[in-house]
């Protein structure tokens, strides 16, 4: 879900790239590539895109072709040992041209969570996924990875304000509304920055996770990843942008990761409604990002796609906001700016 920060990012030619893409496969050797069978694979927010190529052996592998002045794709190799060191189902990078933007990745199937999640498989789907978390978290070290601090975490609910209120809703903000923005958001980043710290992979969920025969979950989009809250990926998974669950559901899914991270000796509160209370204000801080991000891929990329899935990010600030008296103005901000401002007297 991360996308390029610059405020004038263009997309490159699909056309050019996808030719100079395939001409770099073809200078490849021991991998018996088809190059004339690359098909679009898929795309996700940012400039990215992804080619199923078939090889003369029967098998398929991914190219990726990402944009170097808008990707990391150093950043994905990097983390892409990092996370098979661990034992984490990722893809294998088989070979790169960091200077085009050029990777060539092993091909985890075609089935996102995002495809086969349902009341059925999502039991089972989500305990896998939080017990890889949970993998990942154990084995965290400071110093890896770029570190999720105040400074970064303040960037991204700038995002909110600059591309939600200020481009979306076309709204500037006075003294007052700006000094309640400000409180709040302090707020969300004393409890963020309080939690312990362990690898983050920043988009954690349905469309980032591969269902897999063996190893389940595959992992992907991880090149974002950082140092920073525990509760971050649980809630990005199970409150996710793009599918909603009753929150019974939610709640026992997290409490069932709560118990998992204990066992496993992450230090978590031995408090579950501490630890709970975290992982809501972490998911309005991700929620708060998520809208900044999906208007700006309308606005700035044309993606207007993105707009559909906003009703239900809503969805997720308004219950958290209303369930905390310090978060409440915040709802009521977004009310009085969105021009839906309620006159209902709030109680605690």
């Amino acid at each position: 879900m991360t996308s390029p920060t610059s405020s004038q990012a263009t997309a490159p030619d699909a056309a050019a790239r996808r030719n100079d893409l395939q001409l770099w496969l073809s200078s490849l050797q021991g991998y018996d590539l088809l190059p004339d069978t690359l098909q679009s694979a898929s795309s996700d927010a940012s400039f990215r895109r992804f080619y199923r190529v078939q090889t003369s052996t029967g098998g398929s592998l991914i190219a990726v072709d990402a944009p170097p002045a808008t990707e990391n794709s150093a950043g994905y190799i990097k983390v892409a040992a990092l996370l098979k060191s661990m034992n984490l189902t990722v893809p294998d990078v088989l070979a790169s041209d960091l200077e085009q933007g050029f990777l060539l990745v092993t091909d985890l199937g075609q089935h996102t969570y995002a495809q086969i999640l349902n009341p059925d498989t999502a039991h089972k789907l989500y305990l896998d996924a939080l017990s890889s978390l949970v993998l990942m978290q154990t084995q965290s070290q400071p110093d890896v990875l770029p570190e999720y601090d105040r400074a970064f975490l303040s960037r991204e609910l700038g995002i909110f304000t600059e591309w939600y209120i200020g481009r979306h809703l076309g709204k500037t903000l006075d003294e007052k509304q700006q000094a309640t923005l400000n409180k709040v958001f302090d707020q969300i980043l004393a409890s963020a920055l309080a939690q312990p710290q362990v690898f983050v992979h920043r988009d954690y969920h349905s469309r980032n996770l591969m269902w897999m025969d063996k190893g389940n979950p595959g992992i992907v989009d991880f090149q974002d990843a950082v140092y920073g809250p525990i509760t971050y990926d649980a809630v990005s998974l199970l409150r996710d942008a793009y599918i909603q669950w009753d929150e019974e559901l939610v709640l026992d899914w997290a409490i069932r990761y709560w118990e998992m991270a204990r066992k496993a000796g992450l230090p978590l509160s031995n408090d579950v409604d501490a630890f709970y209370r975290d992982f809501e204000w972490m998911g309005l801080q991700r929620h708060l990002k998520i809208l900044g991000i999906f208007t700006r891929l309308a606005h700035r990329d044309g993606k207007t796609q993105y707009l559909d899935d906003i009703p239900t990010v809503m969805d997720y600030i308004r219950r958290t906001t209303n369930r905390y008296k310090e978060l409440v103005p915040l709802w009521r901000l977004i009310e009085e700016l969105e021009g839906s401002a309620t006159q209902v007297g709030y109680t605690f």
